[in-house]
């Protein structure tokens, strides 16, 4: 799974940016990225938790931070290096940052 996430010390370079319409044609080609969206803005979040049995709701995000998850991909790669490679491309890689992690499994 790929977290795409805002930063708040973004790339200042503006040469090169990649374009996401074609990292995203490029990926989904080659099989590699199995699904993806962006997110709506961390205010339209709804925060859910059960504390002594009692369902307590929140609205916005869980957690306050500046940086704030916009999107995700779930990619399909042979190992770490490839993933690797896959982010880099994405020009979240230069404006915020992108957090790979694989899925650990449910038991049984």
């Amino acid at each position: 799974m790929m977290f795409v996430c805002t930063d708040a010390e973004p790339d200042t370079d503006p040469t090169d940016v990649p374009d996401i319409h074609a990292w995203v044609a490029e990926n989904d080609a080659r099989g590699r990225r199995l699904q993806g969206d962006e997110l709506a803005p961390s205010t339209a979040a709804t925060t859910v938790r059960v504390r002594g049995g009692e369902l307590l709701i929140s609205d916005g995000p869980f957690a306050e931070t500046t940086e704030v998850i916009v999107g995700f991909d779930l990619l399909d790669c042979a190992d770490l290096d490839e993933a690797i490679e896959v982010a880099r491309a994405h020009p979240m890689a230069r404006h915020g940052r992108l957090e790979l992690r694989p899925f650990a499994g449910l038991p049984g």
